[in-house]
């Protein structure tokens, strides 16, 4: 039988890509081919035409300076991005653009980088970067383990959730113990490391929704996860 594709889209991988965010497309296309999935990985820059029939959806972080860069292609193509969320396309959204995908990110110096307003929150630059190792803990994916390196500090609206609650570290604010996003199956953090080879079960769920969505089913294949349990256990040990 013809193996079924997946086509993942990374989002603006020439300027949004710090601290091995690309590493999340590479875990994506590697787990969904054990999973029995062909898989075509797609990107899109500024200035490029927007594919059709993307799966699953996934952006990096980037400086002040990478945020402006997009911003206006990243404005441009908002009801696309809209239209593919509300219909329930899974994406994973890390740093600059979770922030982006809020209502604004305002730098130190007031600078407003406007967002396309899909998750409800804002962000503002605040007077220290909170980095370090971070543990957050969601009901859907137990521990979730990165590192965290960002200046801007983000404040969930009331119609977005939380991706977890953090355990050590700053999360999405230092404030409020709360870390990351959710909305449908959109989830947005700020851990880099990158996020999805420590946590593979974030992994298999933006791959068994896309292909749910796509073609009504998902048999999973068991996969040989020693190598990534090692790597959290490790993680789990080492200081903040």
């Amino acid at each position: 039988m013809t193996k079924r594709t997946l086509r993942i889209l990374q989002l603006y991988p020439q300027d949004m890509n710090i601290y091995g965010d690309n590493g999340n497309a590479l875990v994506l296309q590697q787990r969904a081919k054990w999973h029995g999935y062909n898989v075509e990985l797609l990107s899109y820059n500024p200035g490029d035409t927007f594919p059709a029939d993307i799966d699953i959806i996934i952006g990096g972080g980037g400086q002040d300076s990478g945020q402006d860069k997009i911003q206006a292609d990243l404005l441009s193509i908002k009801d696309t991005l809209r239209d593919l969320a509300e219909n329930d396309t899974p994406m994973l959204l890390i740093c600059g653009l979770y922030q982006l995908f809020g209502k604004f990110f305002k730098t130190q110096d007031g600078h407003i980088i406007k967002g396309i307003g899909l998750l409800d929150m804002e962000t503002h630059a605040g007077s220290e970067r909170l980095i370090g190792n971070i543990i957050t803990h969601s009901d859907q994916f137990g521990d979730i383990i990165g590192y965290e390196n960002h200046s801007g500090q983000t404040f969930l609206g009331s119609t977005v959730g939380s991706l977890g609650t953090v355990q050590r570290g700053a999360g999405n604010n230092g404030q409020d113990d709360t870390e990351g996003a959710r909305y449908k199956n959109i989830i947005g953090s700020y851990l880099h490391g990158s996020l999805l080879p420590k946590n593979p079960a974030i992994a298999d769920y933006l791959i068994e929704t896309a292909a749910t969505k796509k073609f009504g089913d998902f048999t999973p294949t068991v996969i040989d996860d020693r190598f990534a349990k090692l790597a959290r256990e490790h993680a789990l040990k080492r200081p903040r």
